[in-house]
């Protein structure tokens, strides 16, 4: 359980809080309306996406697959490759290339996600008066020098150290979705993949085109599978299935109730759910939640450039490792720097989260293609599954 806890605070921080920002794009791109059958079709494919690709593809089939105790790309990578001496480059190929260019991604994502992620807590300030617009970047440059400056301490301290507001959070975003579900039960009929189906149908191209807001709910996905060795792959199930997919899924469903009762909630879905006393404590959490959604990629990456130079693709660097329990859980101070550096040019150069956003899908859906292709070559060469069985989990 305490180290549950602690994966809510490291693991689950992106895929977390995507509830503050996922909805309204899914009518936008999709030119969907806000009236209950749309609704109910998009709140439908937001529940079985979580489920077919969370669920069942990471969290019942590709998790399952681990290098030595460890996860990620690479680690399929090391699978499905000929063993190699620690330090000597893996041979080349196609799927080396593939696999190189997602976990450059990925890395890539671990420095958009904190500058994204900060920037957008911080933008906050401009709503309490206009006259503190031009602190918006300097305090987030703080922030983020403040973010990076706790991971010496290790996985596990951050963990505790989150961990217990992140659990504050999901409780929050459980209780708020149940009050809406409970006063506009009828979206409950999103469950049904039915509605899902009929949407896609019923709009044509632009029933695909919602996918462009649908991943937004899974992309903290890949964050599962490379924190595994800090964690282990049970404290991660655990806190998935106990507390962070129900209450997304209350989440995504109290969204969609308050819209059938008020279009005009798509605006701001989200805050739509908190009542008019519980507004400010709502924004308060879901600041202190972005700001914590950054440590699922940060811890993503140390594990990540660990496994590039046991398998020659990283130069050689130091690497701490933070925990006694668990040989999995990372430190490495020049990763730290880069994932700094980046994360203050962007925030110093972009400026805003709008700015940002167009970046934010794209590195983790090629990461998600990268991880989909490694472990289609790990369960057939290595796990000897049938192409046609493999070709259905990929």
């Amino acid at each position: 359980m305490p180290l549950a806890i602690a994966a809510l605070g490291v693991v689950f921080g992106d895929i977390g809080t995507s509830p503050l920002y996922t909805l309204k794009p899914c009518f936008n791109f999709s030119g969907a309306r806000p009236v209950q059958a749309d609704i109910l079709g998009i709140c439908s494919l937001l529940v079985w996406t979580l489920v077919v690709v969370v669920c069942i593809k990471y969290v019942g089939f590709i998790m399952r697959v681990d290098h030595e105790g460890e996860g990620g790309i690479l680690a399929l990578l090391a699978l499905a490759a000929k063993p190699v001496r620690q330090g000597v480059l893996i041979a080349a190929g196609a799927l080396t290339l593939v696999v190189v260019v997602g976990a450059a991604m990925l890395v890539g994502d671990g420095i958009i996600t904190p500058a994204i992620s900060v920037i957008s807590a911080v933008e906050g300030i401009d709503v309490v008066s206009s006259t503190l617009q031009p602190w918006i970047v300097p305090i987030s440059v703080i922030v983020i020098v403040v973010l990076f400056a706790v991971q010496a301490r290790g996985t596990e301290a951050v963990g505790r150290l989150f961990g217990p507001a992140m659990v504050a959070w999901f409780v929050a975003i459980g209780v708020a979705g149940t009050i809406g579900v409970t006063a506009r039960p009828q979206v409950l009929a999103a469950l049904d993949p039915r509605n899902a189906i009929a949407f896609a149908l019923r709009h044509g191209p632009a029933g695909f085109l919602v996918f462009g807001g649908i991943v937004l709910a899974v992309t903290g996905v890949e964050a599962l599978y490379a924190d595994l060795s800090h964690f282990g792959r049970m404290p991660i199930v655990r806190a998935w299935y106990c507390l962070v997919f129900p209450s997304l899924i209350l989440a995504y469903l109290g969204e969609g109730a308050l819209l059938i009762a008020n279009p005009r909630n798509l605006d701001s879905p989200f805050y739509a759910l908190a009542p008019g006393w519980g507004l400010i404590p709502m924004v308060v959490l879901a600041t202190l939640a972005t700001v914590i959604a950054s440590q699922a990629l940060i811890s993503g990456a140390f594990t990540l450039i660990q496994q590039a130079i046991a398998l020659g693709l990283s130069p050689q660097m130091e690497v701490r490792h933070t925990s006694r329990r668990i040989f999995g859980q990372v430190y490495l101070p020049a990763v730290a720097v880069a994932l700094l550096i980046g994360c203050t040019i962007l925030v110093v150069t972009f400026r805003s989260s709008d700015r940002l956003a167009s970046a934010y899908g794209l590195a983790v859906s090629a990461t998600m293609l990268a991880t989909s292709i490694a472990y289609y070559a790990v369960i057939t060469r290595v796990k000897r599954w049938r192409p046609i069985a493999a070709m259905a989990i990929r």
